[in-house]
């Protein structure tokens, strides 16, 4: 090979390179955006939705089951709110069911897509059934709900999207001397740290909630275990809560 070939060679493969994390970029909002849109026509026909169940085979297909409301305790079940195999109760959601089976197959379709966060299995069914806990209206303050249930104080988190979104630590106002005060390792339950992993994961993958809500670190931050930092370490203000 020539060297002009090899230099030709090499330019290719790095704009195939860049074309493809594009294209993984824009898959993962597209599969958001599709969840978002089908959930916002399941809650204005059923308010109370919080999950949809269905069966998931090999083939990346799906059969819907239903919808199902929130679990009222920990031992609890979720109440069955619309049973899509039930054909003979009316219920708005009818004529809506061909289109949530399809766009919640599309946004489960790829392997890497953000919605397979709010993905786990019924444990209330021994077969194959499965909970896609839709998403909340707004993201942001469901973090800033979720952070301040263990941090009241909490005024902003650091996150890593190298790192699936996890949080790296916690600001939480000023100390005396007028630096932020930082909690680094957030001390809440590994349920938690998942579920906002999750929620900060699909958030950096949608443009808008990412511009709209986590900003570039400041140029003298230092990561609080002394790794390197990136433009994917960003600082999340946290918005007020009620």
């Amino acid at each position: 090979m020539t060297p002009a070939a090899h230099d030709q060679l090499t330019i290719l493969c790095s704009q195939r390179e860049e074309l493809e994390a594009e294209r993984l970029r824009i898959e993962k909002a597209y599969c958001l955006a599709v969840l978002d849109h089908i959930t916002a026509k399941i809650r204005a026909a059923c308010p109370e939705a919080v999950y949809v169940t269905f069966a998931f085979y090999s083939s990346r297909t799906l059969d819907l089951h239903g919808v199902l409301g929130a679990q009222p305790s920990p031992l609890g079940t979720c109440p069955e709110l619309w049973d899509n195999r039930d054909g003979e109760d009316e219920h708005p959601l009818d004529d809506i069911a061909d289109q949530i089976e399809s766009d919640v197959q599309a946004a489960l379709a790829p392997y890497s897509s953000p919605a397979w966060a709010s993905v786990h299995r019924n444990s209330a069914s021994d077969g194959n059934s499965w909970l896609l806990e839709l998403p909340p209206a707004d993201r942001a303050a469901r973090v800033a709900e979720l952070v301040r249930e263990h941090h009241p104080e909490a005024t902003a988190i650091v996150v890593d999207g190298r790192a699936a979104g996890r949080v790296i630590e916690i600001f939480e106002g000023v100390a005396d001397d007028g630096t932020p005060v930082r909690i680094p390792r957030p001390g809440w339950p590994p349920a938690c740290d998942t579920a906002l992993a999750g929620l900060i994961a699909q958030m950096l993958a949608l443009p808008a909630l990412a511009d709209r809500h986590l900003m570039p670190l400041p140029g003298d931050y230092a990561h609080p275990f002394g790794l390197s930092t990136s433009d994917q370490v960003r600082l999340m203000p946290l918005p007020p809560t009620a």
